[in-house]
Formats: structure tokens, sequence, C-alpha cells
């Protein structure tokens, strides 16, 4: 059962609310602007209420932070982790945290990544973070048969690519980036897809936004 907490104006709030008022203000506006006395006043509760969640400003910048590894980091290890008959569908699967935002959210990332410009103790978790996704990406190559130096390189070339991306604002609609896919699998993985691998992610970038 969700705790809910009473203010003595009467509001009602959750530990969810106070989250996902916290995480609009860090995505929109940067840590800066993630205040109790805001989010109070936007939820329409009294200051107080924060304290039946969280134990200070702290704890609540602590909890943003898990909630971005969670949400960004745990389903891209996944993926990689994740069983596939050639390294193309395994590329493939890793693919899907970039269609899916409800797998890898690239706004939250790249708040979180502006955030650490500013912290040394959030720069150690955003560095701690990539070389998970680097090593679990690597893995996967590894377990396709690229040797160490081989499967490193290219995890860096995947996960770059896809981060520079969103640094870069690359503006394409759904159709254009995906007539790309094939040729990205064979950059990624230097063998070239079939019409079914083609179509497998195909049917799942578009079954995502349809």
């Amino acid at each position: 059962m969700t705790a809910t907490a009473v203010s003595e104006e009467g509001g009602r709030s959750t530990k969810e609310d106070w989250l996902a008022r916290a995480i609009h203000a860090l995505v929109n506006h940067g840590i800066d602007e993630v205040k109790v006395q805001v989010i109070a006043r936007e939820l329409n509760v009294s200051r107080s209420s924060f304290y039946w969640f969280f134990e200070s400003l702290k704890d609540l910048h602590n909890q943003l932070l898990d909630h971005w590894l969670k949400i960004n980091t745990g389903p891209m290890i996944e993926r990689a982790n994740r069983p596939a008959p050639t390294i193309i569908r395994a590329i493939i699967n890793v693919f899907e945290c970039w269609t899916d935002e409800s797998l890898y959210d690239p706004k939250l990332d790249m708040a979180v990544r502006l955030w650490a410009r500013r912290s040394d103790e959030v720069k150690a978790v955003v560095r701690l973070a990539d070389s998970q996704r680097l090593e679990a990406v690597a893995s996967m190559y590894r377990r396709y048969g690229y040797d160490e130096e081989d499967a490193l390189i290219r995890a860096r070339v995947l996960y770059f690519t896809q981060v520079g991306h969103y640094v870069l604002e690359v503006d394409e609609d759904l159709e254009t980036r995906h007539g790309h896919v094939a040729a990205y699998l064979k950059s990624f993985s230097g063998q070239d897809p079939t019409e079914e691998d083609i179509e497998v992610s195909r049917r799942f970038t578009f079954r995502m936004q349809g």
C-alpha cells in the first residue's frame, strides 16, 4: 500500500508524488530547482509532508539518482544479457532501450549528466553507471566470439554513438531513423543483418510508437 501524508491544510501526497515532481523539476529546470518548498506548493501540501517520506533534501537527491539508475541502467544491462541467437539480434535487444523511454529516459539521463558537472559525488555515480553499461555491452560481444579489445571498442562505439545522438539532439523522424538500422547493425557487428533481423527491429520499434 502506498503511504500517504495528509498536511495540516488537508492536502494529500505520496512519496511517488514528490519523486515525480522532483524528476520533472530536475529534467526541466536543473537540480537547483528541486526545492522542497516549491514542490510542496505544487502538490498543495505543507512542507512538513516532505519529511514523511524523506529524511532530508540529500535523501531526495539520492533517491533521484536511484531512480535514474533503475530506469536508465538496469534495463540496458538486462537487454545486453538477454539470450539471442546472433550478435545482431543481441544488438537489437539493446536498441529497445532507445526506442522505449520506459527503458531509457534520454531527458533524465541528460539532466543527471548536467548535475554531475557540478557535483563530484554525482559524477562518480554517473561514471560507475557508464562503466556498468559499457561492461554489459562488451560482455555481450564477448559471448559471441569477439576478442577482448574488439568487444570493448565495439561496445564503446555502440554506446557512445547513442549517447552522442541525444547530446547533439539529432532530430530524425522514426521512419528516417529506422531506415538506417541495417547500416548501424552492420557497423556495430561487422556482419550483414538479414531481412528477418530488420523486420524484428521494425516490429518492436513501431509497436512501441503505436
